[in-house]
């Protein structure tokens, strides 16, 4: 959840002065009293009641890519760092145990060794286990849901120090909450996560027309495992994406390719053009339709985390919107109708994707099929104006904000879209009363 500049030792009780704690993107800052980097479960424990003794607030942070104000605090800023590995493999139950500041790509490269995979996950593994499904980070699925839908079990520290194991079975109703607790209930010290044996995807990218893939968008769901496309703005072009199981081999991009796509079109070529944007806004119109003609179909068959995920260098504030399925395409429509017909400059495609129903207390796919719609906007760039109206389109369809994704929403409007909101904040009453894990963010989205 968030990148810290100091503090990097063990907890000794000594508090100490670290340097500002700034995100990934640079949007959200926050200048702890004391940084602690606990090497156990009991030193966390004791950093836990050590600071609920000095009337401190409690805040875990990961590797920055919240764009919301989720980790911040000007209390004990935690840092998992030191905790972090596998710590058990069950290929009976089909689960892996992993310490929760194990970041999602050594996660991935550690269980492609063991033969192993998670089912889905998102576009990018820079992340702790913690800190992405703390917040709903997802993928696109059709039947695969969420990272935090994928959790069996979890450890979790609670306010006044207490170690918790809960599953379907142990503690159940702190189970149903605490896959998605946006740091709210406590701090989480391991994650027990759903997997499978090793299996490949072939992943095939083609450019559609706005207006085909609009119209076409049931049918490109129900055809395809995991299926989504980005939108260019100013334009009427889109790139699909369709990642499907295949029995391989692997055929992965050749070495030359996927240094162009990834490395110079996605990141060094992208970085520039968002930097002329920035500094010339009259100027993203035209790039945006030179960039999106320049796009070209390409197949390729990978290992799964190797498909479903990208480098991401080109730093970005973003904003998605959880939507009932049936309306993300109205939606999308009348995005576009917005930016064409405004003096917007958006210079990043607009990412839609799908999930699931799930079971998870706040998740955004919770008790419905699911469709997301993302915007970004460069870092630097004013987002403001753009952001508003998308939001304005998103909340007229009942859309739910992500939990780490830039939004204004707050308790009463979230009350209104999560059925199970109640049950949520009940169970923050009791295990949190003195607000240990508070800061204003929580205070926004749960009330007080």
């Amino acid at each position: 959840m968030g990148t810290a500049t100091a503090g990097q030792s063990g907890y000794t009780g000594a508090a100490r002065t670290p340097a500002t704690w700034r995100n990934w993107a640079g949007n959200v800052s926050a200048a702890p009293a004391r940084v602690v980097t606990p090497t156990s479960v009991g030193e966390l424990q004791e950093a836990v009641r050590r600071a609920a003794e000095d009337g401190l607030k409690v805040k875990a942070v990961g590797t920055g890519h919240s764009f919301t104000a989720a980790a911040a605090t000007d209390g004990v800023l935690i840092r998992p760092q030191a905790l972090t590995g596998i710590r058990a493999v069950d290929r009976t139950a089909g689960t892996v145990t992993v310490a929760a500041g194990t970041v999602l790509k050594d996660l991935n490269q550690a269980l492609a060794k063991e033969g192993l995979s998670l089912t889905n996950m998102g576009d990018i593994m820079e992340q702790t286990v913690s800190g992405a499904t703390s917040t709903g980070t997802h993928g696109t699925g059709r039947d695969s849901a969420s990272l935090s839908a994928q959790i069996r079990g979890l450890e979790l520290v609670t306010a006044d120090g207490r170690l918790l194991t809960c599953s379907e079975k142990e503690n159940p109703e702190v189970f149903a909450a605490a896959r998605l607790g946006i740091g709210a209930l406590g701090i989480l010290t391991s994650i027990t996560l759903a997997v499978e044996p090793l299996f490949f995807l072939t992943a095939r990218e083609e450019p559609m027309p706005f207006d085909r893939v609009t119209a076409e968008f049931d049918e490109h769901f129900a055809e395809n495992e995991h299926f989504e496309f980005y939108w260019f703005p100013h334009t009427g072009n889109c790139n699909t994406k369709r990642n499907n199981r295949s029995q391989g081999p692997a055929a992965p991009p050749g070495a030359v390719a996927a240094w162009v796509e990834d490395e110079l079109l996605s990141n060094g070529v992208f970085q520039a053009v968002n930097s002329l944007g920035r500094a010339v806004p009259a100027a993203v119109p035209g790039i945006a339709r030179i960039a999106s003609r320049a796009l070209s179909a390409r197949t390729y068959t990978d290992i799964p985390y190797k498909v479903f995920t990208s480098p991401r260098r080109v730093r970005f504030v973003e904003m998605e919107y959880a939507l009932p399925r049936e309306r993300v395409v109205g939606a999308l429509r009348e995005l576009k109708t917005t930016v064409d017909g405004s003096d917007l400059r958006v210079s990043f495609p607009v990412e839609v994707r799908t999930a699931p129903a799930d079971d998870v207390a706040l998740s955004t796919a919770s008790g419905r099929e699911t469709a997301y719609i993302a915007v970004h906007m460069y870092k630097g760039t004013p987002y403001e104006a753009y952001f508003t109206a998308a939001e304005r389109i998103f909340t007229a369809h009942g859309g739910r904000p992500h939990w780490g994704k830039v939004h204004t929403r707050d308790a009463e409007y979230l009350a209104g879209v999560y059925p199970r909101f109640t049950e949520f904040t009940g169970l923050r009453d009791r295990l949190d009363p003195d607000r240990v894990f508070g800061n204003d963010y929580l205070r926004r989205v749960l009330g007080s």
